[in-house]
């Protein structure tokens, strides 16, 4: 008797103690009727006590995006969704296994995150419009200024140049990550890519200026379905970084190929390579290899974040191959949703 009073107040204390949490949990049976739920799924999906205990969730979250996982399954953690019972609410919901065929449902508020978040890409967006127009007015009269005018200051204006050229980069490449952070979709259009691949090798010539040898591998005979601005831009920066570091000699090979899942443009080099432990951080903002041959190439650290927004709205991803001393391989893999056949 001792032993089941026992049980029974430490099944209270753990009742209690889930209660108290800030997330929401949800016990499901094996039909996924509710059996038991706390407080805060009360406050972030809507559930009443008693009317909802012993009914099918996914009928009581009907219209949600919630109840649509949970209709395919929920195999997969769902990220940021609104909150069924939080009007602007945010939240990141799973489905764990749980005793004998039931599940257990978790939904963590993400609210306060995503406000910060909002506020973070706010104040990039208006601090970037800012500066525009003043470096503008700053490179404008810096170009006014002739060296030979003044030769003593010659060094001193072509480094000042060169700064508020890299300056103004910097805050073109905030604005475009800013507007593709809030952006949820892209107006498809069909993209020639027979065009884009020749536009591509003759600016990756002009950059380079006769320092590598640029090879350009087109055998996918494929068009693309998307928004021709946002490609061009990730496409041009990954080969404008493939000539930025290799070294005068190397080689560049720019490929549209197909590939088992769609179709793949890829840019490969000969040069420097990126040692295995920086890979997984390429594509965060002004995340850097090495900060002194950034600064030489005039890198802002903010071209691979854009690439990896601008793939995420085609629902393509970015893969890396490198290897020090060697040379790398970004590629960018495109699915057969986003592929066309070539207007004849």
């Amino acid at each position: 008797m001792n032993r089941a009073r026992r049980l029974a107040h430490v099944l209270l204390d753990l009742r209690a103690a889930a209660d108290s949490l800030p997330d929401a949990v949800v016990l499901l049976d094996e039909s996924w009727r509710v059996r038991w739920f706390n407080r805060a799924a009360e406050a972030l999906l809507g559930l009443r006590r008693p009317r909802d205990r012993g009914v099918l969730l996914v009928d009581r979250l009907q219209g949600s995006e919630l109840a649509g996982w949970l209709r395919s399954g929920a195999r997969a953690p769902l990220r940021d969704i609104p909150a069924p019972g939080q009007p602007d609410g945010r939240l990141d919901v799973s489905l764990q296994p749980f005793g004998w065929r039931q599940r257990l449902l978790l939904a963590h508020d993400i609210s306060p995150l995503t406000r910060l978040e909002q506020i973070r890409r706010d104040f990039v967006a208006n601090v970037s419009h800012e500066l525009r127009t003043p470096l503008t007015v700053i490179h404008g009269y810096l170009e006014l200024l002739d060296p030979e005018d003044v030769p003593a200051l010659a060094p001193v204006l072509g480094e000042m140049r060169a700064q508020s050229k890299r300056m103004g980069q910097i805050v073109e490449d905030l604005l475009t990550l800013s507007r593709l952070e809030t952006q949820e979709h892209v107006v498809d259009e069909r993209v020639p890519m027979a065009g884009l691949l020749a536009t591509l090798r003759k600016e990756a010539e002009a950059l380079s200026q006769g320092r590598h040898r640029i090879t350009l591998e087109a055998t996918a005979g494929l068009d693309l379905l998307g928004s021709p601005k946002d490609l061009h831009s990730a496409l041009s920066n990954l080969v404008s970084n493939a000539v930025r570091y290799t070294p005068t000699g190397g080689s560049i090979t720019i490929r549209w190929q197909r590939s088992p899942e769609g179709a793949t443009y890829a840019v490969s080099d000969t040069g420097y390579g990126i040692p295995a432990n920086h890979l997984a951080r390429l594509t965060e903002r002004f995340y850097r290899v090495s900060s002194s041959r950034s600064r030489e190439t005039g890198g802002t650290g903010l071209g691979l974040s854009i690439v990896k927004h601008v793939l995420n709205l085609h629902q393509a991803r970015l893969s890396v191959e490198s290897t020090p001393g060697r040379g790398s391989t970004f590629a960018c893999h495109f699915g057969p949703e986003r592929l066309l056949a070539p207007e004849n």
